[in-house]
């Protein structure tokens, strides 16, 4: 079922937007060469707890095994869904930061401090039943100093994400969304991941409708106002395909060993145009 969101669902997912995108700020600083990949989740889960925000990706359920950490860190081939881990990064590394995360919640229904993060299953009691106001967003960060490769699929990605939010407006169709994107990444010599998708957001971080990085304008469910959705591109350097770590069940790879850029936004459809709930500030932001 779609739900169309109301004012006060969209200010608690503005207030959880910000502060997500917050955290991507500051990884700006963080991310460089020799630093510990571990501590990309370690900084995340030590800004949750100070400012009482439960990261929802924890206890995800997965066909073998729940989801265990805040973030997912994607190093150059990797797509999406790959765990944090310890791996000093290197000058020229290509990493996607994705987390879903809460609006700062009220102490005295939650103290996430007191939460163990290690332990899944205590989170997954909160995470798995919040239906509060909740953002989505993925960054990617170019590591040192990067080839004029990761430079050139950053830039199209980035751009294939804003081209695809210019077509969510009332009255378009969701194939807009996608052969906005697909007809841009394609004619750059980029693949497209078509395994993966965008989705709707609220109540639940997974939502009616399904947002495809590809497809025909004109088909698809209609845009309303009110809609709130995310588009996630994962744009290739080569095949659009990829395969999944079975040993975990959730990392994926692209299956020609190519480099894949990510860059996802949250954001509302309203009838003056589309309005990011994740932006970081920047200009393409809106």
């Amino acid at each position: 079922m779609i739900t169309l969101k109301s004012p006060r669902e969209i200010e608690a997912m503005k207030r959880a937007g910000d502060f997500l995108a917050s955290i991507h700020i500051g990884l700006r600083d963080l991310i460089k060469p020799g630093l510990d990949l571990w501590e990309v989740e370690e900084y995340v889960r030590r800004r949750c707890k100070e400012a009482n925000v439960l990261p929802l990706q924890i206890g995800v359920d997965g066909q073998l095994m729940d989801y265990p950490y805040a973030t997912c860190c994607g190093l150059n081939d990797e797509v999406a869904h790959a765990f944090p881990r310890h791996y000093k990064l290197k000058d020229g590394d290509l990493l996607k930061v994705d987390m879903v995360l809460t609006e700062p919640l009220d102490k005295s229904e939650l103290d996430v401090s007191k939460l163990n993060f290690d332990n899944v299953a205590q989170v997954k009691n909160y995470t798995e039943n919040y239906t509060g106001g909740l953002a989505d967003s993925c960054w990617a960060y170019a590591v040192g100093n990067v080839s004029q490769e990761v430079k050139d699929l950053m830039a199209v990605t980035k751009e294939a994400l804003y081209l695809g939010i210019e077509k969510a407006v009332v009255g378009n169709r969701i194939g807009d969304i996608g052969a906005a994107i697909q007809e841009y990444a394609e004619s750059k010599g980029y693949g497209v991941v078509r395994d993966l998708v965008g989705h709707g957001v609220g109540p639940t971080m997974h939502e009616e409708p399904m947002v495809p990085h590809y497809g025909k304008a004109g088909r698809g469910l209609r845009l309303k106002e009110g809609m709130v959705l995310t588009i996630e591109p994962m744009i290739n350097t080569g095949s659009w395909e990829i395969d999944t770590d079975m040993k975990t069940g959730w990392a994926h790879k692209t299956i020609d060993g190519g480099l894949s850029c990510q860059y996802e936004h949250q954001f509302v459809i309203t009838k003056d145009g589309p309005v990011i709930l994740t932006s970081q500030g920047e200009e393409g932001t809106y």
